[in-house]
Parts: structure tokens; C-alpha cells; sequence
């Protein structure tokens, strides 16, 4: 496939409720959804132009809900799942399905719920590099909006809390040892449109890998 055509695939992942499908959908038709839906798999394409390269942007979108955690990682691999029940995809003719090798991955969490920032550690970059050790993770804040809104700011703090910091950020970004470190807001669309050129940017430029092992559901 030339580079003009490439096809990319780029998987979100994160807690429920930090805006992922938010920012897919603002990313992808210019406008924020007003009601939350919990997500299984909604895939987007979007063509787009990095570095005067175009290629096709695939968007996957995946539930951060425990009840997904067994289902989630089916979005992550290239291999062929044979399958003896009724299944949720359709049969290829061999009686298999091919999903997609994930190319990078977008781990999400939000810069007013430090829960989910604790469980970028605690639960999505082990699940990911159990899965796909050697795929890029570019770690972003979301809800950059509301980062400094006050109400916010005092409720976290009644908690004891506090809003997520850039340093914070970066520093976790540098501890798991993510491509980069990106913050944004889906309402306003602060830096969207940048995060997710820099998750082209990190399969058209890789960084070097120690080695290469394929994605597993196993």
C-alpha cells in the first residue's frame, strides 16, 4: 500500500465518562455530542493529511465499563478468532474473522477525575501492553475546559483532590514510557485535531522498538 493510502488504525481507550466518544465525534464531524452514550466499538473513518501524507484514519472507539473488560481486547489484534457460537461479528468465508492490528493507541483519561488518571497505571497500560507489548501509546488529558472551572475545583477539593497538572502529566507520560503527552477538549476543540495527528505521526515515524511481538487476546 503506497503512503498515500495507507490505512491506520488507532484504538481509544480509557475509563468511561472521560470523553472518549466525545472526542471522536467532535474530532470527526466538528460538533460535541449533548448526551452521553456508553460505547461498544463505535468505529469512525476519517481521511487525513499529516505532513503531506494522507491516509485513512480508523477510529475505534471502545467501553471502559468493566462489564466490557473481557470483550474490549477483541478490538486490539490481527489474528483470526474461530468461533463455535452464534458470534457478534459475521463469518468470512472460512468461517473466521480478521480484525485490524492496532497501529497506536490514544489512552485517555480526564484532567478533573484523578480516578481515572490512578487507573492509566493501575489498569489501561497493563491491559495494553499485555496485549499488544509493542504497540505506541499516546497518553491525553480530555476535558481540558474544565480543568480550571471553579466549581469543579471545589468539589474535588472538599475530596481532598485536585485537578490533573500538565507536569503530572508528562511525568506519568515519561514513567510508562508513552510517545507523548497531550491535553484537550472535545467542546472547545482545543489541541483535538492535534492529538490525533500525533497518532499518525507515531506509526509514519515509529520510534525504535527492542522488539516486535503481535497483539494477543490470549
Amino acid at each position: 500500500m503506497s503512503a498515500t493510502s495507507r490505512s491506520i488504525k488507532c484504538v481509544v481507550v480509557g475509563d468511561g465518562t472521560v470523553g472518549k466518544t466525545c472526542m471522536l465525534i467532535s474530532y470527526t464531524t466538528d460538533s460535541f455530542p449533548q448526551e452521553y452514550v456508553p460505547t461498544v466499538f463505535d468505529n469512525y473513518s476519517a481521511p487525513l493529511t499529516v505532513d503531506g501524507m494522507t491516509v485513512m484514519l480508523g477510529l475505534w472507539d471502545t467501553a471502559g465499563q468493566e462489564d466490557y473488560d473481557r470483550l474490549r481486547p477483541l478490538s486490539y489484534p490481527q489474528q483470526e478468532l474461530h468461533l463455535t457460537r452464534r458470534p457478534v461479528f459475521q463469518f468470512l468465508s472460512n468461517g473466521s474473522i480478521a480484525l485490524a492490528s492496532t497501529d497506536v493507541f490514544i489512552l485517555c483519561f480526564s484532567l478533573v477525575s484523578p480516578v481515572s488518571f490512578d487507573n492509566v497505571t493501575s489498569k489501561w497500560f497493563p491491559e495494553l501492553r499485555h496485549h499488544c507489548p509493542d504497540t505506541p501509546i499516546l497518553l491525553v488529558g480530555t476535558k481540558l475546559d474544565l480543568r480550571d472551572d471553579q466549581q469543579i475545583i471545589k468539589n474535588l477539593g472538599d475530596q481532598g483532590l485536585s485537578p490533573i497538572t500538565r507536569s503530572q502529566g508528562n511525568k506519568l507520560a515519561q514513567k510508562l514510557h508513552a510517545i507523548k503527552y497531550m491535553e484537550c477538549s472535545a467542546l472547545t476543540q482545543e489541541n483535538l485535531r492535534q492529538v490525533f495527528d500525533e497518532a499518525v505521526r507515531a506509526v509514519l515515524r515509529p520510534q525504535p522498538a527492542k522488539s516486535k511481538r503481535r497483539c494477543s487476546v490470549l
